[in-house]
C-alpha cells in the first residue's frame, strides 16, 4: 500500500544531487512494516504542475533491491540528508526499497513493537516487505542488501524465500559474531551470565543514547584517549557533519531478545557443534544455497572484524561468490567519505552484472 508519493530532488553525495520518485509504502503482515521506495525520475520538482502524477515521471528500473539495516538502527543507515546509498542505487537504475524493521523508525510509529526474537525479522518482516515489493515492482526476484545484522537476516531470508531472492549483498555482517573481537567476546560472556541468573526481560536497548554521546564527545571518541575500542567507525573516516547526521538519525533502538539471540549464535559459532544448526537454524541451508553472493568486510571494523565476516564466503558453496575487504570501520562502509568511491561502485557493478 502506497501511503504517500512525490517527486523530490535530494543529494546523492553532498553537492551531487538527483531527482527521484519517493513513495512511503506500508507492508501489512504480522506487524505493520514501513518502507521508503526510491526510483530515478525526470523533471524538476519545482517546475512540475499540480496535476502531474509522480509515477508517470519514474524511469524504468533494472531490478528491485531491498536494503535491511542492522541492530539498533533504522533506514537512515542507508540514507542521510548529505550522503545517500539509497539515492545512488536509485540513480543507477534500481527500484530501491529501504525498510524499517519492527520496533524501528516509521514501523515503530505505526505500532510495530520490538521483536520477540530475531526470527521475527526473518519470518515476518522481510517476507511482508517482499510481498509489497512484488505488488509494486512486479514478479521480479529481489536483491537483498544488508548491513551488520541486516546481512545475517538477508542470509536467512534467502533460505526462507529462495524463489523471491535474486542474490545477497552483505556489508560488515558478522557470520561468526564476536570472532576476532576480544571485547565483544567478553561482553557476550558477561551478558549470558547475567541473563542466566536473572532472565532479563525484553527491554529496549537505546542505541540512540550512544549516538547522542558521540555527537557530544566526538573529539574524545575519535582520540587515542578513548578507553573502549568499540566505536563502530574508524576515527577520521567520516566528516564531522555526516557522522553527526548518522548518529542523530540512524541510531534507534535495539532489544534484549535480539541481543540474546546474537550472543547465543556467537557461542554456537565458536563451538562449531555438529548438532547445532547455527545462525538461528539457517546456517547449513544457507551454506548449501547456490545464489549470487557478495560479502564485504571493513578492515578496521571493531564490531564485525573480517575474521567474523569472511566465514560466510568461506563456508558458502555458491558458484557465484565474491569477497572484498575495504579500508573502513563498521558504519563508514556505508557513509564514510570514501564509501561513494569504493563501497558503492562495487555493489552497483555487482548488481548490474546480475540484473537485466
Amino acid at each position: 500500500m502506497i501511503l504517500h508519493s512525490r517527486v523530490v530532488e535530494q543529494p546523492v553525495d553532498v553537492t551531487d544531487r538527483g531527482v527521484f520518485v519517493k513513495e512511503l509504502v506500508l507492508a501489512r503482515g504480522a506487524a505493520p512494516i514501513a518502507l521508503v521506495r526510491k526510483r530515478a525520475a525526470h523533471g524538476v520538482p519545482g517546475r512540475l504542475g499540480a496535476d502531474v502524477v509522480p509515477e508517470s515521471l519514474a524511469l524504468p528500473t533494472r531490478a528491485p533491491v531491498l536494503l535491511i539495516h542492522g541492530y539498533g538502527q533504522n533506514r537512515y543507515a542507508f540514507h542521510l540528508p548529505s550522503r545517500s546509498f539509497v539515492n545512488h542505487l536509485a540513480r543507477a537504475g534500481f527500484d530501491v526499497f529501504n525498510v524499517d524493521l519492527r520496533g524501528r523508525g516509521r514501523s515503530a510509529h505505526l505500532g510495530a513493537r520490538r521483536p520477540a526474537a530475531v526470527e521475527d525479522f526473518i519470518r515476518e518482516d522481510v517476507p511482508a516487505a517482499l510481498d509489497v515489493i512484488e505488488s509494486l515492482s512486479g514478479r521480479r526476484p529481489v536483491f537483498l542488501i544488508g548491513h551488520s545484522l541486516g546481512g545475517i537476516v538477508s542470509y536467512c531470508v534467502s533460505v526462507e524465500e529462495p524463489a523471491r531472492v535474486a542474490g545477497v549483498v552483505t556489508l560488515g555482517s558478522p557470520y561468526h559474531f564476536t570472532r576476532g573481537s576480544p571485547w565483544l567476546t567478553v561482553l557476550g560472556a558477561a551478558f549470558r551470565t547475567l541473563d542466566a541468573r536473572v532472565s532479563l526481560p525484553n527491554l529496549p536497548v537505546p542505541t540512540r543514547a550512544y549516538g547522542r554521546f558521540v555527537r557530544t564527545a566526538q573529539r574524545l571518541v575519535e582520540s587515542r584517549l578513548y578507553p573502549v575500542p568499540l566505536r563502530g567507525f574508524r576515527p577520521g573516516s567520516v566528516e564531522t557533519e555526516v557522522l553527526r547526521e548518522h548518529m542523530a538519525m540512524a541510531m534507534d533502538t535495539g532489544s534484549i531478545s535480539t541481543m540474546r539471540g546474537m550472543f547465543d549464535w556467537a557461542r554456537q559459532a565458536r563451538q562449531d557443534q555438529d548438532d547445532q544448526p547455527g545462525m538461528f537454524g539457517y546456517g547449513r541451508r544457507f551454506e548449501a544455497r547456490d545464489l549470487p553472493l557478495l560479502v564485504i568486510a571493513g578492515r578496521y571494523d571493531d564490531l564485525a572484524p573480517p575474521d567474523s565476516v569472511k566465514p560466510a564466503y568461506d563456508r558458502s558453496r555458491s558458484t557465484d561468490r565474491t569477497y572484498r575487504e575495504l579500508p573502513f570501520g563498521h558504519v563508514d562502509l556505508l557513509i564514510g567519505r570514501e564509501a561513494p568511491q569504493l563501497t558503492w561502485p562495487i555493489v552497483e557493478q555487482w548488481l548490474k552484472q546480475r540484473s537485466a
